[in-house]
């Protein structure tokens, strides 16, 4: 489940590489009203090792895991 601001991907060629994009969406997902490209750039492209720079960033900051334990 990611917490962050997802994105359609409405015409941008980095798409299929951005984390915001790619990334399974939760039942209550937020996302950008349209992809936020401006002069064919997104300031918010968040590449490729997304999931590993957030997971260590959650280990320095101490986040806790917002998954739900799975009950057997």
């Amino acid at each position: 489940m990611p917490d962050i601001t997802m994105c359609p991907g409405t015409n941008c060629p980095q798409k299929e590489k951005c984390y915001r994009f790619t990334a399974k969406p939760c039942d209550y997902q937020s996302y950008f009203t349209n992809a936020p490209i401006k002069d064919g750039k997104c300031e918010y492209y968040w590449g490729e090792n997304a999931e590993s720079v957030w997971n260590q960033l959650k280990e320095i900051v101490k986040i806790p895991d917002p998954t739900p334990p799975v009950v057997k």
